[in-house]
């Protein structure tokens, strides 16, 4: 291991070969890694909303690059969380459903089970043997803090502080903030074994907002990884009493009272941001964002710190409250179409990302293990993040070389999505879903961002071709499969 003198040491030097003039010691970069659950496409200010209200994330989007065409490695959370962490694809570590969801041999005995096929088997653990971005970084002297969901595991021995972070606060395997007799959601009592009770009226966001900021001034003068993880903006729908009754008005004075509602298969689907309750999620999620830069600044050590923004999959519109609408993206969390694989992506590089700047190259959750590395001048962990890309030459402003993106999810949302297969080539999409034999759609997305329209029979021959692309990178996968449900009734 490199002490952390010498690290400092050798980053000069390397900042110097990368900029060609002299540079003042300074530490390596720090890195805080934003990571929202549920937050959809549009659910910002900067991406398009209207009715929610992000001043302080369109702030950040000011000040950095925002990615037009980033996915989520899976349509639901934990497989895009184990992704971001160790470098790989979901498919490649086994993890391709949320932790909870049922396995085949749940199922296999169910009278009650009335899908077509059953699903694949799934991990349920982040292996603890794949070397995570936060054992990358402590390698090179980096302190690590990680707060909010992880998800990741039921056994603690799968917890944050077991996987590279020196302070866990409020992670365990709960994907959501329990909300029973003893738990009250995102007021205390938390019910959560790593997150002690705040005083009451506490909100969750703010509260590991402010576990951030106390991280962040202990450890200013190192350099430091905080993760924050929201619990926000997953159900139990709650927001204070305050932000609902301004987003009450707020609906009331648009004149945004009527719900409007399209079809999703056999759910319905929002096409319409106009719940007070989430947005007041949002703004608050948005509040304890603000926090955090604020402290940077304060602290003046916002120009030397990487501040990465992005959510685990797209919003919620087919189930569970329909709190939000993902227009002009179809679907939503649970579903393979864009409105649940799309996500916002904001990343602020101080004198490295030009303010402002867009990009609409398509990138994916992968790609942040290899991008935080380069950003840190620090040598790749080839062997560990397989599946992504480092992002600096787009945050630079360059290009990457071309190359397809991939989805594969073999089982059944709880909102509605069914198995499938998906690779993103250039323009082009194509889905291939298991139930009824394999159903195939391409979609142009140049053209057609709302997936309105398959035109897989006008263009035989890139279907084809995408489709054996397609199942030649799950053969080199070792996918997993669903199997067909013997005892399946059509409806």
């Amino acid at each position: 291991m490199i002490n952390r003198a010498i690290t400092i040491f050798l980053f000069c030097i390397v900042a110097c070969g990368f900029t060609g003039k002299r540079v003042t010691l300074k530490q390596p970069p720090n890195i805080i890694f934003i990571l929202v659950d549920d937050l959809g496409w549009k659910d910002v200010g900067s991406y398009g909303s209207t009715f929610y209200e992000t001043p302080y994330i369109d702030a950040l989007a000011a000040k950095g690059m925002s990615f037009t065409n980033a996915y989520a490695a899976s349509p639901v959370c934990s497989p895009t969380r184990a992704s971001i962490l160790a470098g790989k694809h979901p498919v490649r570590l086994g993890t391709t459903d949320w932790f909870g969801a049922p396995q085949p041999e749940d199922v296999y005995n169910r009278k009650t089970w009335k899908n077509q096929l059953f699903p694949a088997s799934y991990k349920e653990y982040l292996p603890l043997e794949e070397k995570t971005i936060a054992e990358a970084l402590k390698e090179y002297g980096y302190t690590t803090f990680f707060a909010g969901k992880w998800h990741l595991g039921y056994d603690e021995r799968y917890w944050p502080e077991h996987q590279g972070f020196d302070v866990n606060k409020g992670g365990f395997f709960m994907g959501h903030p329990p909300r029973n007799g003893k738990a009250n959601g995102y007021f205390p009592p938390y019910g959560n074994p790593r997150l002690g009770d705040g005083p009451k009226g506490e909100y969750l966001p703010h509260r590991l907002a402010e576990e951030t900021v106390t991280f962040i001034e202990q450890h200013q003068d190192q350099p430091f990884l905080a993760y924050l993880s929201f619990y926000s903006v997953h159900t139990p729908l709650m927001t204070t009493e305050e932000l609902q009754a301004k987003y009450e008005r707020k609906r009331e004075e648009l004149g945004l009272t009527n719900n409007w509602w399209g079809k999703e298969g056999n759910r319905k689907v929002r096409k319409i941001q106009n719940h007070a309750v989430y947005a007041g999620m949002v703004e608050a999620m948005d509040q304890a964002v603000g926090r955090i830069t604020s402290k940077l600044r304060e602290l003046d050590i916002d120009d030397n710190t990487i501040i990465i923004f992005t959510s685990d999959n797209g919003g919620l519109s087919t189930a569970e409250g329909h709190p939000t609408s993902n227009m002009p993206l179809r679907a939503g969390k649970g579903w393979l179409y864009e409105g649940g694989i799309r996500v916002p992506l904001i990343i602020k590089w101080p004198e490295v990302t030009k303010p402002g700047s867009v990009s609409t190259e398509p990138v994916i959750s992968m790609d942040f293990y290899p991008t935080i590395l380069h950003a840190a001048y620090l040598p790749p962990e080839s062997e560990q993040h397989l599946d992504g890309q480092s992002l600096v030459p787009l945050l630079k402003g360059e290009v990457l070389d071309h190359r397809p993106l991939y989805w594969h999810y073999p089982h059944y949302g709880n909102q509605g999505g069914s198995p499938g297969s998906v690779i993103r080539d250039g323009k082009w999409k194509l889905i291939e879903w298991y139930e009824d034999r394999g159903k195939i759609e391409l979609y142009n997305l140049h053209k057609d961002i709302e997936e309105k329209y398959d035109v897989s029979d006008e263009y035989p021959d890139t279907t084809k071709r995408l489709y054996e692309q397609l199942k030649e990178w799950r053969s080199s996968m070792d996918a997993r499969e669903p199997s067909l449900n013997p005892i399946y009734k059509p409806r």
